[in-house]
């Protein structure tokens, strides 16, 4: 290629820097062609059916007694409302157990084979507990199994937002050459 810069009269700066471009150029389509592997946001995998609660287990209603006895300070209420958003179901971490957030605790316990009473009771915690566990260690398989993309994939430092400024650069320096090689390579940025 470098032989065939040459042939067309143009220096071997120029030639150098058409290299360069089409180097650049290379990689960046290589990025973009893995930037479907960067997700961002929820995972977007099914979340798997948690097996129903035992029928003994399922017998007995939570009530806010029940609820209370757990003794949920604030902080262990966002936890509940944070892992009832790993699960699914969408609730503001805010620590108080509103009524959009009885309605999601509704949801997982109908879905869980629980009584649905919008409380939760100590067999319950335990088990939205470790149903958020197993949640998590899906959603880090996952990021491992994309390369730990996921977390830098958007923004000026990641690979997503670098490439429109790489981008832009390699347009200019490309549309500058303006001979052979590197006016085919320009017209891609342009």
């Amino acid at each position: 290629m470098y032989s065939y810069l040459m042939d067309r009269s143009i220096s071997r700066r120029e030639a150098k820097g058409v290299i360069r471009a089409l180097m650049l150029a290379l990689t960046i389509l290589a990025i973009v062609d893995c930037a479907h592997v960067a997700h961002a946001g929820p995972s977007i995998t099914p979340r798997e059916d948690s097996a129903p609660a035992e029928p003994a287990i399922a017998a007995s209603e939570a009530t806010q007694q029940t609820e209370e006895q757990i003794g949920l300070t604030k902080a262990k209420r966002r936890a509940v409302q944070r892992r009832l958003t790993r699960l699914g179901f969408e609730t503001k971490a805010n620590g108080t157990f509103d009524e959009p957030t009885r309605a999601a605790i509704s949801r997982w316990q109908e879905e869980s084979g629980y009584p649905t009473t919008g409380f939760l009771d100590a067999t319950q915690h335990k088990a939205l507990t470790d149903a958020a566990k197993q949640a998590a260690k899906a959603d880090r398989k996952d990021r491992r199994r994309a390369g730990s993309r996921t977390r830098y994939s958007r923004g000026p430092d990641g690979p997503i937002g670098a490439i429109g400024g790489v981008a832009r650069g390699v347009g200019g320096a490309v549309r500058g050459v303006g001979r052979g090689v590197g006016s085919a390579v320009g017209g891609l940025f342009r």
